[in-house]
């Protein structure tokens, strides 16, 4: 079966508040055993009313500190006008806090990401009566040394984020000890390219027939990170926790 990426579009998620399970109701198509369900931190946000009218805050790297769990001071003379931080297990610019879209808010990041995914996915689940189902987060960011965007899962629930490949052997027969293969990400950027970074307007996106997907209704984020102690780029994060 051939893979999909299905985009919905919707009408416009208008900060401070908008109510996303209304928009699932009036526009999502009927889902499948085995779909993944992709919707932007942005409109997770809005449904939150995680939002800031820009108006009210004086100084913007005050509002990225308090958001961040770790920052860098700002380099005055930089080129670019972000703050590199950490939030929620995730190097992203200035906290994740958006204001593309957003109608003169500032859109922070959705609190407690996965409890409001699990919720969703309950909905979703009882609603087209479905149990093998995925409902992941995602946002855009930037890859260090690389130009442009592509798309990242700010969380998931229903669905393990890992391959394991420890314990296989490669072509030549050489047992793999360490490889694990995350399945999330290359989902995740071909779903936010779908829906796109501009006026479309599809900020849900259904991905359909990938398989090799294994479904688990208790997989959530935490199975996805991993600490800065474990990490192969812990000289350069010193460089956040030693803030």
């Amino acid at each position: 079966m051939k893979i999909e990426f299905i985009t919905v579009k919707t009408d416009k998620f208008t900060p401070p508040k908008f109510d996303i399970y209304e928009q699932l109701d009036k526009f999502l198509p009927d889902l499948q055993e085995n779909d993944v369900v992709f919707i932007t931190s942005k409109v997770l946000a809005i449904h939150q009313g995680e939002c800031i009218a820009r108006d009210s805050i004086l100084d913007k790297d005050d509002l990225i500190k308090k958001e961040a769990d770790y920052y860098i001071e700002r380099d005055l003379e930089q080129e670019h006008n972000v703050m590199l931080t950490i939030k929620d297990n995730i190097i992203i610019a200035s906290a994740g806090i958006d204001e593309s879209n957003s109608d003169n808010y500032y859109v922070l990041w959705p609190k407690e990401v996965d409890n409001l995914l699990k919720e969703i996915r309950a909905f979703l689940c009882n609603k087209y009566k479905v149990k093998n189902l995925a409902v992941i987060s995602t946002d855009s960011h930037t890859t260090p040394l690389r130009l442009g965007v592509s798309g990242i899962a700010t969380g998931l629930v229903g669905i393990e984020p890992l391959k394991d490949e420890r314990g296989a052997s490669d072509i030549f027969g050489r047992e793999l000890k360490i490889t694990r293969v995350d399945q999330i990400t290359p989902m995740t950027s071909m779903a936010v390219w779908y829906m796109g970074e501009g006026g479309e307007q599809t900020p849900i996106c259904i991905g359909r027939n990938i398989e090799g997907l294994v479904f688990n209704e208790k997989a959530n984020t935490n199975d996805f990170f991993i600490s800065p102690e474990e990490d192969i780029f812990k000289p350069m994060l010193k460089t956040f926790y030693e803030k």
